[in-house]
């Protein structure tokens, strides 16, 4: 289920370093690209809290085999796409695979371990998540650059199938594939499915995370225009709207799509906070680094994807040994992950100022944003997830999903915005401007790493 988790994880990010081939081999726009990179994200996000309630409600290891069947099926005709329009829309079927895969994974492990075996589950999971994310730089780079017989950037979609149909052998074999065991032993469970699904809460919902999701996707490609601003405004109410009509049905014996009693546990509220900013944090500093890298120091595809090998191979190392540390430090970790974070990136941004290339401070820097955020991350995760009950996983994991993938996406908006704007007061791109307008984005994530801590300690104490 993790190697699922990570295949999924590389195909948001892995089609980043391959975009400029892309766009040569099939005479895409700026758009089409665009939307080659995120119509997989759009669809991921708006559909990851409907994948946890079909796996609530059909059994999560077989729903989990479906979206893995339909991601690697997706997989296949993105790599023998011919044309930007169908890759695009096999990118957004393969984002729906995902969303339907994805949930199930933290609703098995919270369903099938317990204790202490849960807690170092959990934790390999979220060391999976993060990593994923630079894995997917790294390895995008080192496919394009191979050129596989000639097939320029399709592995990096085709690499897919393989690990895919391997996976559905295998998971055939292990995973359970009984009925969904819903909110097992409550009312509401035995209603869910007597009823059928919360749809009017699906559709507000659904309506409310694209309203949000396509204007931070588009919105730097297209120059904030005034619909932009329009659609996140009216995703906002729609949000509002869906949170007082799941209350309501709640209040009625009804089943919606979120239980309130999972926002109201203790811990939720700081965890979403957590893991929105972490995430933020994330996206952003992969995504104008890369710009960075390539377009101001003229990187390689290949060079610039083992750019982010340190932080991905210290993030996994933190990410699996967190818990052996001493239990004093353990209340600790989050808000000093977030402080550590915010010095490294800073770190990085004066590496490189200048136009220089960096030196040895540079990995040093490198290694410390993957430290600070592991342990930003991963204890956080861990900690919201170890204490829900089995019969709230569904709607836990795909509360957290849904979150992680928002976070990234308004990292990506926010601070790729940021650099462009930056860079286009500073005049042409070059290597030193370039490196300006790096600097300018890591000071704002390290503002950014810097609130979570600060927030994180004044609403635990509340």
């Amino acid at each position: 289920m993790l190697a699922a988790q990570f295949m999924a994880l590389l195909d948001v990010f892995i089609v980043n370093v391959a975009a400029p081939t892309i766009g040569s081999d099939l005479n895409a726009s700026g758009a089409d690209l665009q939307l080659v990179v995120a119509g997989y994200a759009i669809t991921y996000s708006v559909l990851l809290i409907t994948g946890a309630r079909l796996g609530d409600r059909f059994g999560h290891g077989r729903v989990h085999l479906v979206g893995l069947a339909l991601f690697t099926t997706a997989s296949l005709a993105c790599g023998l796409a011919q044309g930007s329009t169908e890759l695009i829309v096999f990118r957004l079927v393969q984002g729906a695979g995902s969303a339907v895969m994805i949930p199930q994974v933290l609703s098995l492990i919270q369903r099938t371990f317990t204790g202490e075996a849960r807690v170092r589950a959990l934790g390999v999971y979220a060391a999976v998540l993060a990593v994923g994310a630079a894995a997917g730089q790294v390895v995008g780079g080192v496919l394009v650059a191979a050129d596989l017989l000639g097939t320029g950037w399709r592995p990096v979609f085709l690499v897919n199938v393989p690990v895919g149909l391997v996976l559905l052998v295998a998971g055939r074999r292990v995973l359970p594939r009984g009925g969904g065991a819903g909110r097992a032993g409550a009312g509401a469970g035995a209603r869910e499915g007597a009823r059928g699904m919360d749809w009017p809460g699906l559709v507000l919902l659904g309506a409310a995370v694209s309203l949000i999701t396509v204007p931070l996707v588009l919105g730097q490609e297209e120059d904030w225009p005034l619909w932009t601003w329009v659609s996140l405004a009216v995703g906002a109410l729609a949000l509002v709207l869906f949170r007082g009509y799941e209350a309501r049905l709640a209040r009625r014996g009804g089943a919606p799509l979120i239980a309130p009693r999972v926002l109201r546990h203790p811990g939720m509220g700081l965890a979403v906070l957590r893991v929105l900013a972490v995430m933020a944090v994330n996206g952003g500093f992969l995504f104008v680094l890369t710009l960075h890298v390539q377009g101001g120091l003229g990187y390689s595809a290949l060079r610039a994807g083992l750019t982010f090998a340190p932080t991905a191979v210290v993030f996994g190392l933190v990410g699996l040994t967190w818990r052996r540390w001493p239990a004093s430090w353990q209340r600790s970790l989050a808000p000093a992950g977030f402080t550590l974070t915010a010095l490294s990136v800073l770190g990085v941004g004066l590496a490189f100022r200048g136009g220089d290339h960096g030196g040895a401070w540079l990995y040093a820097a490198y290694a410390g944003v993957g430290v600070g955020l592991a342990l930003a991350f991963s204890p956080t995760l861990t900690g919201a997830l170890a204490a829900v009950r089995p019969e709230d996983a569904a709607d836990a994991s795909g509360l957290l999903a849904t979150v992680t993938q928002l976070g990234q996406l308004i990292g990506v908006a926010a601070f790729g915005t940021l650099f462009f704007e930056r860079l286009e007061s500073l005049g042409a791109p070059e290597a030193y401007t370039s490196s300006e307008a790096l600097l300018t984005c890591m000071f704002a994530l390290a503002t950014t790493a810097a609130l979570g801590a600060v927030s994180g300690l004044v609403l635990r104490r509340r």
